[in-house]
């Protein structure tokens, strides 16, 4: 099911739909919702359904997109008041997976803002059960990636199904990975940017990676600072998790650019966890 040649990755962002169709299979229900949100910033930044929305008929697309805007102030307007919705924001239970008849009755689930305005208005009037999961959004606190399952009849969600959820996540976060990486490759690296942040991995500080490579401090920033415009990140740990997806020390990853005749070989050999040159005896402690 978890795949990583399903050939349906949106450009955008999200999921393969096919594999949120496998999900629904696997934990039946009548939608399934995958959704970037940022509860900081009281955004979301993609919405995917299966099944999914109707398109708006010509004509109409502008009134779809105030709707959405409604519709997503509505949302924020009672997340907070949702526990089920909040839960992980407000307890830093980001692994949790809770569904609504943790926190409610079905009558007092009925009777709640998010059900009543939200829900009700998107389409969603009948749903009695949402089984909520979050994993790790790209952003700060706040930024998650919510899976929602929702039914509309019959009984809530059984710990099969959580117990089921709770097993795929790590497999569903590296699938959104997979999909990133698909929709936005690693930019090309230089070879001695590549020896940097390889140094970088493996622990060493801006001095240390200098040391190892015989250049100057400020040439380490410099190559960092063009790493991070070149990766488009903003830390150390970015640029290494946006370089090398499957591992600092697997040198394929990396793309590097064609070096001028003659440097082909420069600093190209794969470095240890130590920062060494591979089949090298190493150099002083740095």
């Amino acid at each position: 099911m978890l795949s990583a040649d399903r050939p349906d990755v949106p450009a955008e962002d999200g999921l393969p739909p096919s594999l949120l169709a496998d999900l629904k299979a696997q934990i039946p229900c009548d939608i399934v919702f995958f959704i970037g949100q940022d509860s900081e910033r009281q955004t979301q930044w993609f919405l995917q359904g299966v099944p999914g929305p109707d398109a708006p008929t010509p004509g109409h697309e502008e009134r779809a997109r105030t709707r959405m805007a409604d519709l997503n102030r509505t949302f924020w307007q009672h997340y907070w008041d949702c526990e089920p919705c909040s839960y992980h924001d407000r307890t830093g239970d980001l692994a949790g997976v809770v569904q609504t008849s943790d926190f409610y009755t079905t009558r007092r689930w009925r009777s709640t803002g998010m059900r009543n305005e939200f829900y009700q208005h998107s389409g969603l009037a009948g749903i009695e059960h949402v089984l909520f999961m979050n994993l790790p959004g790209p952003g700060g606190p706040g930024s998650a990636l919510r899976l929602s399952f929702c039914r509309a009849e019959g009984s809530g969600f059984s710990d099969e199904d959580r117990a089921a959820l709770t097993l795929l996540r790590p497999h569903l976060q590296q699938a959104y990975l997979d999909a990133q990486r698909r929709r936005h490759p690693a930019p090309l690296l230089t070879r001695r940017q590549t020896d940097v942040l390889q140094l970088v991995a493996a622990g060493h500080t801006n001095a240390q990676a200098a040391r190892r490579l015989d250049v100057s401090e400020s040439t380490v920033r410099t190559h960092l600072e063009n790493i991070y415009e070149r990766l488009q990140v903003s830390s150390r740990t970015a640029a290494v998790l946006r370089a090398f997806p499957t591992g600092w020390d697997t040198t394929a990853t990396v793309r590097h650019a064609v070096q001028p005749e003659g440097r082909e070989n420069e600093c190209a050999q794969p470095l240890t966890a130590n920062g060494d040159a591979a089949g090298q005896q190493p150099g002083p402690a740095g």
